[in-house]
């Protein structure tokens, strides 16, 4: 079992405590359980069949990112937070391989599927169990921020990215979390999943708020201010 308790940056949501990890995963400490967003899964065979060549392993990527994070934290349990397959027959393209990770994912860990708009509730018949949206110790958990929600709240869908200025006045393009005090988007997954800019108008429609972007490290966040396309010390 992993210890992720003297490593990876600390945040807080409501009365839980979580780690984040730069991989772009969460892990709830209280619930020992592992959250992510916006897996994308065969992603790459979806657009191989509209004549786009794209290397067929994302899936396989994907998956083995995810397997060393739930043995590297010892979670017991892993929230997949919607648009886990790239479209409704992601499920059935899924290669060997790719289906063998999965295996060991559900070995290692309880699994749930939160419904997403790209899959519906389609990786369930591969095994866990799929909800619509979960609460959790007074935290929602959904696959898109709920506009108006006053309560804690972890989310995906909009695979938040960040402009973190360099020194020369450079710029390098991060995926990262949006956060808007006790509500938090978590970035993308996915290997193959692009981004949106955290100052992009659809963060305070569904937030309420322009959000910081936060960067995991192995030891700390880089924040930024989007809106302002500065650090926050």
């Amino acid at each position: 079992m992993g210890d992720v308790s003297l490593s990876f940056p600390l945040l807080q949501l409501g009365d839980s405590r979580f780690r984040a990890l730069p991989c772009g995963a969460l892990f709830w400490e209280e619930e020992q359980m592992l959250l992510v967003a916006d897996l994308h899964l065969e992603k790459g065979s979806a657009f191989a069949a509209k004549g786009w060549l794209l290397p067929p392993h994302d899936s396989q990527d994907t998956l083995q990112r995810l397997l060393t994070a739930v043995r590297r934290t010892g979670a017991r349990r892993v929230a997949a937070l919607g648009d886990s397959f790239h479209d409704q027959r992601g499920a059935g393209r899924l290669p060997g391989p790719a289906r063998e990770l999965l295996s060991q994912l559900f070995e290692a860990a309880d699994w749930l599927w939160i419904t997403g708009n790209h899959d519906g509730d389609s990786g369930a018949g591969l095994g866990g169990t799929a909800e619509v949206e979960l609460q959790l110790r007074g935290i929602w958990l959904r696959h898109e921020a709920e506009p108006g929600c006053t309560a804690p709240e972890i989310s995906g869908h909009f695979h938040p990215k960040v402009r973190v200025p360099l020194r020369g006045g450079r710029q390098v393009a991060r995926r990262c979390m949006a956060r808007a005090g006790d509500r938090l988007v978590l970035p993308a997954y996915g290997a193959y999943a692009g981004g949106l800019f955290v100052d992009d108008p659809a963060f305070v429609q569904a937030l309420g708020r322009a959000p910081d972007a936060l960067v995991a490290l192995e030891q700390g966040f880089v924040q930024v201010n989007a809106a302002k396309g500065e650090m926050v010390e």
